[in-house]
């Protein structure tokens, strides 16, 4: 078995400010780019120009560019990550303050450089979508741990199977709206979609199961 992937994954941390400071241009740099022209036309020498850096700088950190890639998508989801537990913490102290939040950060998240994103993930292949899967596991792990406090609001028969069925619909609802040919993007599309997505999820929790109705 080949430890190529592995390879690809690692490169070199900075250890001061000054060195992080600038592998954050570097990314910063390296994401315009991609966003604006695709991975493909977007090259080593290409990033240096853009942060302001050599390319000698570049490759003391990175051995090629698809390190420089595993780098940039690092970076995209550990700040989705940080944006959406930013905006839970924010919430409304209810049930629907939570999962409106949650829809319009995830919105908001996904539409921060939403072409490049599915393009990261295709370039990195299985190591990528590994990361990508522990990035949903993640956002999913924060709506709940967020709205745990309202669970005796929920009106199903198994409020915590309802609270993550709720997540995965919003979290799904949110990339799709991403990768789509005609996405909610503007402002005021992308509101009013995560209020249409929050208010599905509300009026989902607050009705009990058919099956329980039923035999009651």
């Amino acid at each position: 078995m080949t430890d190529e992937p592995d390879r690809l994954l690692r490169y070199r941390e900075p250890q001061q400010a000054r060195s992080a400071a600038t592998l954050a241009r570097v990314l910063q740099a390296a994401e315009e780019i991609a966003s604006l022209s695709g991975l493909e036309e977007m090259t080593i020498s290409g990033v240096a120009e853009r942060a302001g850096v050599s390319v000698g700088t570049i490759y003391r950190r990175f051995e090629d560019k698809e390190q420089l890639i595993t780098a940039l998508t690092e970076r995209m989801l550990e700040r989705r990550e940080a944006y959406v537990a930013e905006q839970l913490h924010a919430a409304e102290p209810s049930l629907e303050g939570v999962m409106g939040a949650y829809a319009h950060a995830l919105l908001q998240s996904f539409a921060d450089s939403n072409n490049l994103f599915p393009e990261l993930l295709r370039a990195r292949g299985s190591r990528s979508l590994d990361r990508g899967a522990r990035t949903i596991t993640e956002l999913h792990r924060l709506l709940l741990d967020a709205a745990a406090p309202y669970a005796d609001e929920v009106r199903r028969s198994d409020p915590q199977a309802a609270l993550d069925t709720a997540a995965r619909a919003i979290l799904g609802a949110c990339f799709h709206n991403s990768v789509r040919p005609d996405p909610a993007d503007e402002p005021a599309a992308r509101r009013r979609y995560g209020d249409e997505l929050s208010d599905m999820a509300i009026a989902y929790l607050r009705t009990p199961d058919r099956r329980r109705t039923a035999h009651t």
